[in-house]
């Protein structure tokens, strides 16, 4: 499920040579997911807040994603990811990821020396050794914050740009294409967007890539750019995070429905 979520403001606005940011301080986004034949699968809540560092200020993202009803049944599901960005630059410095699974959980996390050219890996578990991770060229994330990084990249049908994220100890080398325009219906109304969709063009494909997997992500042409829809693809069922709630950061318009 965290292949699903995967969209930001154009980062010039808000801070003048800084990388984009995936959302803003205050926001929050929230979905629910359907798999296959379950409408209601699961949810995935994402939230931003400024943190006040000595180093200085952070805006730290946490997403959940959790399975519901029959769904967690069959799969009981969790996970949260958090992410600290640095204000200043909007570079991703810290990154945290774990999940539950039929009572089993893993955690890991990444710290990011842009300076050293490496990101350093270590997990909870005892057992497995810490490791320094070569950084390719790009701005990382994880795959959600990815997507949201391109809400300010104004994409027009038949356009590309590179994108650099990060599954669990491995980069990803994506190119993103808008492959044109849709009218999306959501619970918050009906938007008209461009469709984005990440492939593995510079490297060999692999994980999910490899295994034919297509993600797909809808971009709002309204103020916010809101990722409206994302989509993720495989032999075994498609599965479709739909926006059903947005609130922006507190100092601009009141809080949309959530």
């Amino acid at each position: 499920m965290r292949g699903l979520i995967a969209a930001t403001l154009l980062a010039a606005t808000l801070l003048p040579h800084a990388f984009a940011l995936p959302v803003l301080p205050g926001e929050e986004l929230q979905y629910r997911v359907a798999w296959a034949l379950l409408p209601g699968a699961g949810e995935i809540r994402l939230r931003a807040e400024r943190q006040e560092d000595p180093a200085g200020a952070r805006l730290r993202v946490v997403t959940d994603t959790r399975t519901l009803g029959l769904a967690r049944m069959l799969l009981p599901f969790e996970a949260r990811a958090t992410a600290d960005f640095t204000l200043a630059d909007g570079r991703l410095r810290w990154l945290r990821e774990e999940t539950r699974q039929r009572g089993e959980r893993r955690a890991h996390q990444v710290a990011f020396d842009y300076a050293a050219g490496h990101a350093l890996w270590s997990a909870d578990d005892a057992t497995a050794a810490t490791r320094a991770l070569p950084l390719p060229p790009g701005e990382p994330a994880d795959m959600i914050l990815g997507l949201l990084r391109t809400r300010d990249w104004n994409l027009e049908p038949g356009g590309q740009r590179d994108a650099l994220v990060l599954f669990n100890d491995e980069f990803y080398e994506l190119t993103i294409h808008c492959t044109g325009r849709e009218e999306v219906v959501t619970p918050l109304g009906t938007f008209a967007t461009r469709v984005l969709e990440p492939r593995m063009e510079k490297t060999a494909a692999k994980g999910m890539f490899r295994r034919g997997g297509t993600v797909r992500v809808w971009i709002a042409d309204d103020r916010w750019r809101l990722p409206v829809r994302f989509t993720v693809e495989f032999k075994v069922g498609r599965g479709v995070a739909t926006l059903t709630g947005h609130r922006p950061p507190p100092s601009d318009a009141p809080p949309a429905r959530l």
